[in-house]
């Protein structure tokens, strides 16, 4: 039987796309309290399923699948703009193609206006009024106000109408920021992309006795199995290392191990990556909200797909990919590097941010392994003993060295300097992740 959390959740995916949604109203529809609706309506928020909007509500969107994930809804612009919505509320869920910024003549602009676009423009009524019967939705910057027939025309055609106190540089440039976003989580892998899935996965029941460990190790070769209730939701994990000389009609429960690492789909393929590395686990369950059984990933499963993230072009570039692309091997040295302070990297000082010394050094450290065959890392520990400014503009001398090198751990010293100057020293300890 379902639970009450699972039961609106299914009520929320069953509403049309476009539907205003309610605490009290689902509360009401499903006779529960006000409490449990509202957490629903926030994992629903997270799943992608709803969008709540100041002054306009809680609506029901299409959720978007991750090949999409670059295109965003009104709804969210709305919130991405601190916008008011003037009008064509029920057209809110919709996917916008892509924006269109109304800095032209109108008969040059109306040549860009197409179907599912949006119009971001000033307080040019007759322009509003031509991009909504072109099928497009209007942003107003500028704080202004369009004519109350425009506004008529929105909510028949629902077409959203939206104004934003921003200045027309300032939306597009929150909106592009918004998409560049976007394709940074579009690439990266989540655990729900690797998973084998529950329909495939061996189970165990807690009542099952260990004669049916031993049948299903005859038969799949596999040695780990999750444990599970009689609704799915994970219970333990039993390995070969639990059944040896016990008799085969003990039942699973009381051999399992008792509360195991979980992880959700929403989990990173690198998080899982560390999780396994640093707790020894070959075999990760993966679980929903109600800690239910959604599939398994493997530590084989999740180091290929470390592996092909490595060989993959990236579309987005995070602060990382800036700092690890600007760090270069000095010319005529081995193992020593150099990286230019860019202003992305700097705090609001003007200095270099620690972040982007922390990254510095744990690139530093993986290169230094990587010319001892040693594949990549994950970072156990990492002591930073001083730092000291560098400003923008500056370059930065990174010398890393190989402290300890054992089969599974290294331990390396790392030195930062700054025109001879040392301004940043750490000790990492890391573990191998292959």
């Amino acid at each position: 039987m379902a639970t009450k959390h699972e039961q609106i959740l299914e009520y929320i995916t069953h509403l049309h796309v476009g539907e205003k949604i309610s605490v009290r109203r689902i509360a009401k529809a499903l006779s529960l309290s006000e409490g449990t609706a509202y957490r629903a309506i926030k994992e629903a928020e997270n799943q992608g399923l709803v969008s709540t909007i100041e002054r306009v509500g809680t609506i029901r969107i299409e959720k978007k699948k991750k090949e999409n994930i670059e295109k965003l809804t009104y709804a969210e612009i709305v919130n991405i703009v601190d916008g008011q919505v003037l009008g064509g509320r029920q057209g809110l869920h919709k996917t916008l193609n892509r924006f269109v910024i109304g800095a032209m003549t109108k008969d040059a602009m109306m040549r860009y206006v197409t179907a599912g676009n949006l119009l971001i423009v000033g307080n040019r009524y007759d322009s509003h009024k031509l991009a909504l019967e072109a099928g497009s939705a209007v942003l107003i910057t500028g704080g202004f106000d369009t004519d109350p027939n425009t506004i008529r025309l929105a909510d028949e055609l629902d077409l959203p109408i939206i104004s934003s106190s921003y200045d027309t540089f300032t939306v597009a440039a929150m909106i592009n920021r918004a998409i560049y976003d976007q394709l940074i989580k579009k690439e990266i892998i989540l655990v729900q992309d690797i998973l084998i899935p529950l329909s495939e996965t061996f189970v165990l029941y807690t009542h099952d006795e260990v004669v049916r460990w031993h049948e299903l190790n005859e038969q799949t070769s596999h040695s780990r199995y999750p444990v599970v209730d009689e609704l799915t939701r994970v219970q333990g994990m039993i390995a070969a290392k639990d059944v040896v000389d016990v008799e085969k009609q003990t039942t699973i429960d009381k051999v399992m191990t008792t509360n195991p690492i979980t992880v959700s789909e929403h989990t990173s393929v690198a998080s899982a990556a560390h999780i396994m590395v640093w707790e020894g686990i070959e075999l990760l369950p993966v679980v929903d909200s109600q800690n239910q059984l959604t599939g398994v990933v493997s530590r084989q499963d999740v180091l290929k797909a470390l592996q092909m993230i490595q060989r993959q072009p990236q579309v987005g570039e995070t602060i990382e990919d800036i700092v690890v692309s600007r760090m270069e091997q000095v010319p005529g040295s081995e193992g020593k590097y150099q990286c230019s302070i860019t202003p992305q990297m700097s705090n609001h000082l003007g200095t270099v941010s620690h972040g982007v010394m922390t990254t510095l050094v744990t690139e530093a450290g993986s290169r230094i392994l990587r010319t001892k065959s040693k594949g990549d890392l994950v970072v156990e520990n990492m002591t930073v003993y001083f730092l000291k400014p560098v400003q923008i503009d500056s370059t930065i001398t990174i010398i890393p060295r190989v402290l300890e090198l054992g089969r599974k751990h290294a331990k390396i010293d790392v030195e930062l300097y700054h025109e001879d100057r040392i301004v940043g020293k750490a000790l990492v300890m890391a573990q191998f992740i292959d």
